[in-house]
C-alpha cells in the first residue's frame, strides 16, 4: 500500500533553472535558424525566440506539471507579455522626450517668452505658454469638476428611471467626442457668434467640454464602490441625504474621485486642436485669459515642431518635457493631498 503524506502529495513544478535552460535553448535554436535561413533583423530574432520559448515552456510544463498547470503558465506568460508590450511604448516616449528635452531646457526657457525672438536665435522660452496652459486648465477645471461631480452624484444617489439612462448615454457619447469638435463649437458659439474673440477663457471652455464626461464617468464608478452600509448607518442616525453625501460618501471615495479628476486634467492638458480654434496663440506674455489671444504649451510645441530650424525643434522637445512635468507634478500633488485626507 502506497504511503500518502506531504511528500507523496507534493506536486512537481518547473524550476527556474529549467526555465532558464528553455530560454537559452530557444535563443540558441533561433540563432541557428537565422544562420541557416534568410531570416535577419533584431526584431525578427526577438519575435522568433519568444515564440519558440513560449512553445517550449508550455511543452515542458505539460510534461512536468500537467495540462492544467501548463495552460495556467501559458496564460500568465501571455499576460506578462501584453503588459510589457503596453509599457514599452510609454517608456520609450518618456525616455526619448527626456533625452531630447533636457538638452534644450534651461532656466531662461522657463522665464522668458518668444516675443521678439527670431527663427534662428537660440533664445526665448515657453514662460508665456506655461502661464496660458495653467490658466486654461484651471478655468476648465473650475467649470467641469463641479458639474461632473454633481452629475455623478445625481446618477448614483438620486437618479431613477430613463432619465439616468439618457444621461449616461450622452455622457458616453461626449467621452468619444473628437477634441477639435469641442474647439469648433466654442469657436462658432463664443468667438464668432458672440463676437468675444480668441482668448484663454474660450480655450478653457473648450477643454471643459472634454473634461466633463471623464469626470462624470470616473466619479460615478467611484461613488458606486462606496458600501451602502455607510450610507444606511448615516441615515439611521438621522443625517439627511445631502449631508451623508458630503460627510460620508465623498471622503470614502476621495482617492478614486481624485484619480478621475487627474485623468481628466491630464487628458486636456496636452490638447492642441481646441486651442488652435479658441486661444489661437500669442508669443508674448498674457496673464489675462479674458482679453485677446493666448498661448499654451501644446500650441507652443506644435508651432516650434513645425519649424525647419533645429533651434525651434529643440524648443519643442523642451516644451513637451515641461508639459509632462506639469502633469506629473499635479498628479503627485493630488495623491499627496488625498493620502493626507485619508490618514486624517
Amino acid at each position: 500500500m502506497a504511503l500518502v503524506g506531504p511528500v507523496a502529495l507534493r506536486r512537481r513544478s518547473v524550476s527556474r533553472a529549467l526555465l532558464g535552460l528553455v530560454g537559452a535553448g530557444a535563443i540558441g535554436l533561433t540563432a541557428l535558424l537565422f544562420t541557416a535561413t534568410p531570416f535577419q533583423g533584431v526584431l525578427d530574432f526577438v519575435l522568433v525566440a519568444y515564440l519558440l520559448y513560449v512553445v517550449a515552456q508550455t511543452a515542458v510544463s505539460y510534461a512536468v506539471e500537467g495540462a492544467r498547470s501548463a495552460r495556467n503558465r501559458l496564460a500568465l506568460t501571455l499576460l506578462v507579455s501584453a503588459l510589457f508590450l503596453a509599457l514599452v511604448p510609454l517608456a520609450a516616449v518618456l525616455i526619448y522626450t527626456v533625452q531630447r528635452g533636457v538638452q534644450a531646457i534651461s532656466p531662461g526657457f522657463l522665464t522668458h517668452s518668444m516675443n521678439g525672438v527670431g527663427p534662428l536665435e537660440d533664445a526665448g522660452g515657453a514662460y508665456h505658454a506655461i502661464v496660458g496652459t495653467l490658466e486654461q486648465v484651471v478655468i476648465a477645471s473650475v467649470i467641469s469638476i463641479p458639474l461632473g461631480l454633481l452629475a455623478a452624484v445625481y446618477i448614483v444617489e438620486y437618479g431613477r428611471g430613463r432619465l439616468v439612462y439618457w444621461i449616461r448615454f450622452f455622457v458616453d457619447v461626449m467621452t468619444g467626442l473628437p477634441s477639435i469638435v469641442a474647439g469648433l463649437f466654442i469657436f462658432a458659439f463664443w468667438v464668432l457668434g458672440l463676437h468675444k474673440g480668441f482668448s484663454g477663457f474660450a480655450a478653457g471652455m473648450a477643454l471643459a467640454i472634454l473634461m466633463i464626461p471623464i469626470v462624470v464617468r470616473a466619479s460615478e464608478e467611484m461613488l458606486k464602490l462606496v458600501p451602502n452600509d455607510l450610507r444606511e448607518a448615516s441615515y439611521a442616525l438621522g443625517v439627511p441625504r445631502w449631508r451623508t453625501i458630503v460627510s460620508v460618501v465623498f471622503p470614502a471615495a476621495s482617492a478614486g474621485l481624485t484619480t478621475g479628476i487627474i485623468l481628466a486634467v491630464a487628458r486636456v492638458t496636452g490638447e492642441t486642436a481646441p486651442l488652435l480654434l479658441t486661444a489661437f496663440g500669442f508669443d508674448a506674455i498674457r496673464t489675462n485669459p479674458f482679453s485677446g489671444p493666448q498661448s499654451g504649451l501644446p500650441l507652443f510645441v506644435f508651432s516650434q515642431a513645425g519649424s525647419a530650424f533645429d533651434v525651434a525643434v529643440n524648443r519643442a522637445w523642451a516644451g513637451a518635457l515641461t508639459l509632462i512635468a506639469i502633469v506629473l507634478v499635479l498628479t503627485v500633488l493630488a495623491r499627496v493631498l488625498t493620502r493626507r485626507n485619508v490618514l486624517a
